[in-house]
């Protein structure tokens, strides 16, 4: 896991730079700063945004008696939104920009848990019992659910 992150950060530092100075070739350096600082302007305040729903979201689902898990994640995902989008540069900003769009962020949420439970280190049990209603349907009166860790 650390060879890999320090490829990243080398590697994303070194992407930056390389498309700023070819920004800067094109629009001038005082504009490519401009755009640079406006990008992250923006993006704290749809970031803001995104948040607060967030919040709300979850909020509503505690009300209702229910664990925020997936808002919980979309929180994770606004996070890292957040540090790309504060981190000079137009690569990184692209990057934020792209998490701040809920269906996308939603998907890649979906492809981390699925990538997790796939690898078998995480697991997730349920059990309920069923009691009968005065109609076809059952319902389901009580759940629990445990998430496992395999230390394979």
């Amino acid at each position: 896991m650390f060879p890999v992150l320090a490829l990243i950060f080398l590697i994303v530092p070194v992407v930056e730079i390389y498309v700023l100075i070819q920004v800067g070739q094109v629009i001038g350096a005082l504009w490519t700063v401009l755009f640079v600082v406006l990008t992250a302007v923006i993006g704290v305040q749809l970031l803001r945004l995104q948040g607060l729903s967030t919040l709300m979201r979850a909020q509503q689902r505690m009300q209702g008696g229910q664990l925020p898990a997936e808002e919980m994640a979309e929180g994770i995902g606004l996070v890292v939104a957040g540090a790309f989008l504060l981190t000079p540069g137009f690569v990184t900003d692209a990057l934020g920009f792209l998490l701040l769009v809920p269906a996308f962020r939603r998907w890649l949420i979906g492809l981390f848990r699925e990538r997790l439970m796939a690898s078998g280190r995480f697991t997730v049990q349920g059990q309920y019992h069923r009691e009968q209603q005065g109609h076809d349907g059952d319902l389901i009166e009580d759940v629990k659910y445990r998430v496992e860790k395999d230390d394979r």
